[in-house]
């Protein structure tokens, strides 16, 4: 069956839906179904030192990766703001990475500027494609790597382009992201804007228990000792969806912005958003003039966790 296109937006050309949207999300609950995400912009890195490299520049630790192995990383700021953010799995001998749509060249360039003389080699490789799969579903002969517990408890993996995977289920990219909004995973870039701390987002995508990396003093003096200016929150909208990016207002006064948005099957209309750390948590808030309810996805009180008691 042909699914249905999105025709703008950042995932345009994908099936948003293949007829039944609802109930593809719960195939994709209950372990069936593949969604092809090849919006994502596939890279690899290559060489001996690779791990240690993107350990060394990264939030995440990835030093002691073992084969199979994946995570998802940033790129900071000196000051701590997401600059750039990426998934990646480990084979043993490459490191084969994904960003978000339109995220990777900039990357790559940045990447490129920091190897000074570590030996390892950067690939840009739009031959392959990105998938989801039910974690019931077998996987094809062609996977080139795969990496464990993405949403639904599925499997990311790579593929050669052209390679269809044989499903019990179609899945579109509306169900994938009603349930990764539900789960509170967000895209960089997509749900955060360029003052992003990884603390208003409960430390996606970073390790606490690592070594110096760019903007690492200011990840770990807000976990220990501050609070987080602003905090992810999971938005139930009272109607309609709200367009990506609209104002989130308290009253009179506009507290943060709505990101990604989509129905899902058993919430209803639902959305990811930056709100600031003020914002009492059971306040209901205004989005595009869309009344929404609020579940906290980060702790506003973080820091006062870590003081010490006088």
């Amino acid at each position: 069956m042909t699914g249905i296109e999105l025709d703008e937006g950042p995932d345009a050309g994908m099936a948003w839906h293949f007829g039944q949207p609802l109930s593809e999300q719960r195939s994709m609950i209950a372990g069936q179904g593949a969604v092809q995400l090849a919006s994502r912009e596939v890279f690899s890195v290559t060489g001996d030192e690779r791990l240690s490299w993107l350990h060394s520049l990264t939030s995440q630790a990835l030093g002691s990766l073992q084969p199979g192995e994946g995570a998802d990383a940033l790129v900071l700021s000196p000051t701590g703001q997401i600059i750039h953010g990426f998934g990646l799995v480990d084979d043993g001998s490459v490191a084969w990475c994904w960003t978000e749509p339109g995220g990777r060249d900039a990357l790559l360039a940045w990447l490129e500027s920091m190897k000074f003389w570590t030996p390892v080699e950067l690939a840009v490789r739009d031959d392959l494609r990105l998938w989801w799969l039910g974690r019931d579903v077998a996987l094809p002969d062609e996977v080139v790597v795969a990496r464990p517990g993405a949403v639904a408890g599925g499997v990311q993996v790579l593929l050669p382009a052209g390679v269809e995977v044989g499903a019990t289920a179609e899945v579109g990219q509306w169900a994938h992201e009603a349930t990764r909004i539900a789960e509170g995973v967000p895209r960089i870039g997509l749900d955060t804007d360029e003052k992003t701390l990884p603390n208003e987002l409960g430390l996606y995508g970073t390790a606490l228990d690592k070594g110096c990396y760019p903007g690492q003093e200011t990840v770990a003096r807000v976990h220990t000792l501050g609070r987080p200016p602003r905090r992810l929150i999971r938005l139930l909208f009272d109607g309609d969806l709200p367009q990506p990016g609209a104002p989130i207002s308290l009253g009179d006064r506009v507290v943060g912005r709505v990101g990604t948005v989509a129905q899902h099957h058993e919430l209803g209309p639902l959305g990811l958003g930056l709100v600031k750390r003020s914002v009492p948590v059971d306040a209901t808030l205004d989005v595009g003039g869309i009344a929404a309810a609020q579940e906290a996805l980060v702790d506003p009180e973080v820091g006062e966790h870590f003081r010490p008691k006088l």
